[in-house]
């Protein structure tokens, strides 16, 4: 993981990572935010995937990228 990163983009990065892969509308809505600087610094990402087998509905989740 990168030094450069603020304590709010850290502290959304840990969650993330704690977490495994989570919804983004499951992030806080105060730090939503940090999401994109994240995503540029290639730190996390964001991918589609159903919820349930039945959905036909697709929701985003983040997870950390592996390195």
């Amino acid at each position: 993981m990168s030094n450069d990163l603020t304590p709010l983009e850290r502290e959304v990065y840990e969650l993330i990572k704690k977490s495994g892969e989570i919804l983004t509308t499951n992030v806080p809505s105060k730090m939503r935010g940090i999401i994109p600087n994240l995503i540029n610094k290639g730190l996390i990402e964001v991918y589609k995937r159903r919820t349930s087998q039945w959905s036909p509905k697709k929701r985003k989740f983040l997870r950390v990228r592996e390195t």
